[in-house]
This record gives C-alpha cells, structure tokens and sequence, in this order.
C-alpha cells in the first residue's frame, strides 16, 4: 500500500534534519507540499549527562523530534529506531529505506552527505551512503526485492536528491523568509541546544546561514549539493 508524499528527508539522528534543512522544508509545506520525515536512529547516545540514561534520552529525543515535525509542518514521522553510533551499511537497512521509497515515492529526497573528506558522525556517512544506494539501483529495479513486488510495492524511479553538510555545494534554498521556523524547531531539540557550546546558537545560525546566501539574491539560506537523477 502506497502513501506517496512529494518529498522524504532521512535523518541519521533526531535534530540533524532541524539543522541541515529545516528551513527549506518550512518553504515546501507552505506551498502544500507533502513532507516525511524518516528518522534512522532512537539517538540513545546524545547526552553528556551521566546520570541520563540510554532509555530515556531515546524517550526525549522522540519527542523533541515529532514537536520539531510539528513546528515545520511535516505530514509524518517515520523512526526506524536503530540504536544511536550504531548504523551499518547491511541489506535491512537498506531495505527499510527501499521499503519506503516504494511505499511514498517521493521525488525528491534529502539526507545527509556521505563523502565529506573531514571529522563527521559516523552515522551519517552511512546513512547518505546507504540512501543513496536505496535510490540507485535498488528501488528502481525490479528484480531488487522482489518480495516488495509480492507486498504491492513498485519499482519506483526517485528523481532528485538533496545533500545538506556538502563539501560541493551547488545549490542554495532561500529561507529568510522560513528562518525563524527553522529556529523554532531547533529549539524543539532542548536536550542537545543545551549542550552546544555556542554562547548564542540563534546568532551563531543566523550568521551561518548569512554566509551561504552570501552571493545570492537572498539574505539567509541553507546549502546542498544537488543531483537530479535523468537515468
């Protein structure tokens, strides 16, 4: 059974969307489209705290993430709940993510960059490179679990994928009019704006953001690299 939204964006943990692409996806539920999010992990390691849990972090970051959903708009929350510094580049997990791009066949899709070249979260680096794999070859290919087909779900063909935290960037998303609801959610994220070490993280974004609309026409944006997929 299909549930087709327009576009799906996968996060590696709860928040990192709220980061990467929180302002475009405000932009996109305003004109009406259909946003998901598919969250990969229960974030059960995200916190500095050592009287906090694993259990209860997870219970927290639950929350905090569909609050930060509300707040932009998105239409629903997906949590495939692996355990947090804990996800592998397998066939079930990249089955989930064909599972649902069959399911939503969404046309664009938005996730972290896998390639950076420099320090970066382990989780993400799979979760981009395990997405990007489920968008080619494995959704659009018939023969690529075929058990999928017997459940009614079609080989489907995404068209466009978005990379937040790129080294390459090569497309730009106006959001000042949208920034204040990508504030808005981050503040959702209570458990981890707390343990930022930013004096002032509202100005520290806003100014980041500034920095990528810099040669554009706009004030405040937010980076991708972009490719469309013709083939």
């Amino acid at each position: 059974m299909t549930r087709e939204a327009e576009i799906m964006v996968v996060t590696p943990h709860p928040d990192d969307a709220e980061y990467g692409v929180a302002g475009t996806v405000a932009r996109w539920t305003k004109k009406g489209k259909r946003v998901i999010y598919v969250v990969c992990t229960n974030g059960d390691k995200g916190s500095s705290d050592p009287n906090m849990t694993g259990e209860k972090i997870a219970k927290v970051r639950k929350k905090e993430q569909m609050a930060a959903a509300d707040v932009l708009g998105v239409s629903e929350v997906i949590f495939l709940g692996h355990p947090d510094q804990g996800l592998e580049d397998t066939p079930k997990f990249r089955k989930q993510i064909v599972r649902l791009i069959r399911q939503y066949r969404p046309r664009l899709i938005v996730t972290a960059d896998p390639y950076r070249r420099y320090i970066w979260h382990r989780d993400h680096r799979i979760a981009g490179q395990v997405v990007l794999d489920a968008v080619f070859p494995y959704a659009r290919d018939h023969l690529a679990y075929p058990d999928l087909i017997e459940e009614g779900l079609q080989p489907y063909k995404v068209r466009e994928m978005l990379f937040w935290a790129a080294e390459d960037i090569n497309y730009r998303a106006d959001i000042t009019d949208t920034f204040d609801l990508k504030i808005a959610a981050l503040r959702c994220h209570k458990s981890q704006v707390q343990q930022l070490d930013v004096p002032n993280p509202e100005g520290w974004l806003r100014q980041r953001c500034k920095d990528i609309a810099k040669d554009e026409d706009f004030e405040l944006g937010e980076a991708f690299h972009r490719i469309e997929i013709t083939w």
